[in-house]
């Protein structure tokens, strides 16, 4: 339980990322945080700390995908905003 209490830390920090990332979540806000809510809760339970820091690793996974969909959606909505589908 020690070891449990001290990545609890890491789990707040990543819950919070998590919540700051899904404002601009394709689906809406209120979607995005009703998922990552259940998504935790239905972990709250875990005390391995080898699984609690596989569960932190498979969320990090998550946020880096979150960060490469939003560059993405920015950056073609630069492309549109710059170059016209018809030059080569």
């Amino acid at each position: 339980v020690r070891m449990a209490n001290s990545l609890r830390g890491e789990v707040v920090k990543l819950y919070k990322n998590l919540l700051y990332l899904g404002r601009e979540y394709p689906k809406g806000a209120d979607y995005f945080r009703c998922r990552l809510k259940a998504a935790f809760l239905k972990n709250k339970d875990e005390t391995d700390p080898e699984k609690i820091k596989q569960l932190i690793a498979g969320g990090e996974f998550v946020v880096k995908e979150l960060e490469a969909l939003y560059f993405l959606r920015k950056y073609r909505a630069m492309k549109q905003r710059y170059y016209s589908d018809d030059k080569p």
